[in-house]
């Protein structure tokens, strides 16, 4: 009976206005709450991290493992499911930075995709599970897992812009025809999601950010009224952050200015054209926002989308689509630009893992209730066949995901126990409270296999 009241005076809340309707999500952990559902109350995060010209298989491979086949391009030929510990194994130096966190790693192989097939990039398809060369078809899973655990940003893209221009719109979508722009200026970025020590249009959307706090105050003391015991306890708890909160936004009003002077600044990152400092600067802000609870999900893109691949020169590397048709510079090898390059992006998910270890949650951290999803936007090549799409997983979500330091290499494509990028979205999205049984676009060459389902041997 009490359940069953507290669910009614959840929904009777939720007509209040707009205020409450903001706060669905405080309400809809306290209806966990009410019905014992403890799973449905923990915090979830999914981080996605993009990079171009493909995730070479062998660079996931661990060393002194004999992979099949050896080489890139090449058709996997596994007729079987292959699962090897990762405990006492050396991580390949691609991989090596993230080695502090091998024990919470899952490596996947052998997943196709090829429905998203294309010269270079897979654009939204990467993400969307689809053929993407007329642009966004459908919704890509990033934007769909934001809608199912939202924050104040239901999804927040950020990246590094691999031609000119602010913003990237291949990686990501929120439906047919609705690309979700990447901010690829880390100013812009910072601008956007902290706007308190912005000016110009920063400052103007603090000063609506600002006035909705204010309209949501009415809205939720009616919304606490509305409840009862226990879970009106539990409310007070929301609302003494939703307190803090407001106060703290109007603080940032009556001290803008001093908090312009006294602010940490991204110094040259904000501005700098260097390809690195970018995007250390994007998982700065990236880390903040997660941190700050601005949102649960993130998209980072490294000049993913289209024939843009981006230039490393402070690597050594002016051409990245170069060293995808097996360009060496000077001494450096193809190869050896390719290892340089996906090192640089495990130490950047390596400095990430670290800061959210950091930051407690409940009986553990941060960490612990997140999912970082690294892959490329071109499955295993430049040009590639798109047979497997290589993918790296940090974290388990929770507890949803089993990643507890694997190696997971799937039958090849065609065979019975086959698996594709949209099962392995399917399981996310189940791994996120919001289950499906199909994602994207069902690939045609494996019409007489069963596309639907999750990958059972990622859940928990």
């Amino acid at each position: 009976m009490k359940t069953e009241m507290t669910r009614r005076s959840l929904m009777k809340g939720m007509t209040l206005g707009t205020g409450t309707m903001l706060l669905s999500p405080i309400l809809g952990q306290i209806a966990a709450q009410a019905a014992g559902d403890e799973a449905a109350v923990r915090r979830k995060r999914v981080v996605f991290v993009v990079q171009s010209n493909g995730l070479n298989p062998n660079h996931l491979v661990p060393v002194g493992m004999k992979r099949r086949p050896d080489g890139r391009n090449e058709r996997p030929t596994n007729d079987r499911l292959e699962e090897i510990s990762l405990k006492d194994k050396e991580l390949h130096p691609a991989m090596e930075p993230l080695k502090a966190f091998k024990d919470r790693m899952t490596f996947v192989q052998g997943l196709s995709g090829r429905i998203a097939i294309s010269d270079h990039s897979a654009n939204h398809g990467a993400l969307g599970a689809y053929g993407a060369s007329r642009g966004a078809m459908m919704q890509t899973i990033d934007s769909a897992i934001g809608d199912a655990i939202p924050g104040i940003f239901s999804h927040v893209a950020l990246g590094l812009n691999g031609g000119e221009g602010p913003m990237n719109y291949r990686i990501s979508a929120a439906g047919t025809g609705k690309e979700i722009p990447i901010i690829c200026s880390p100013d812009l970025a910072f601008q956007s999601l902290f706007g308190s020590v912005a000016v110009g249009s920063g400052r103007a959307a603090l000063d609506r950010r600002t006035y909705l706090l204010d309209f949501m105050t009415d809205d939720v003391r009616r919304a606490r009224a509305e409840l009862v015991g226990d879970e009106r306890q539990k409310f007070d708890r929301y609302l003494e952050a939703f307190d803090t909160l407001h106060k703290r936004q109007q603080a940032l009003v009556a001290k803008s200015d001093e908090l312009k002077k006294a602010a940490p600044q991204l110094g040259e990152k904000a501005t700098t054209s260097v390809s690195s400092l970018i995007l250390e600067a994007q998982f700065e802000t990236a880390a903040a926002a997660l941190v700050a609870g601005l949102t649960n999900v993130v998209t980072l893109a490294s000049g993913g989308g289209g024939q843009q691949f981006g230039k490393f020169p402070e690597f050594g590397i002016p051409d990245l689509h170069g060293i995808g048709h097996g360009d060496a510079f000077g001494r450096t090898s193809s190869e050896d630009c390719f290892v340089e390059l996906r090192r640089f992006h495990a130490k950047l998910i390596a400095g990430l893992c670290t800061k959210l270890a950091s930051v407690p949650e409940g009986a553990g951290t941060m960490l612990d209730n997140t999912l970082i999803v690294y892959l490329s936007d071109s499955g295993e090549a430049h040009h590639p066949s798109l047979y497997e799409w290589p993918v790296v997983l940090v974290g388990n979500l929770g507890g949803r995901l089993k990643t507890d330091g694997r190696y997971l290499q799937f039958p090849n494509y065609g065979t019975t126990k086959h698996r594709t990028t949209a099962n392995f979205f399917c399981t996310l999205m189940h791994a996120v409270g919001k289950p499906r049984d199909t994602f994207g676009v069902a690939d045609p060459g494996l019409r007489d296999l069963d596309q639907s389902g999750v990958v059972a041997e990622l859940l928990a």
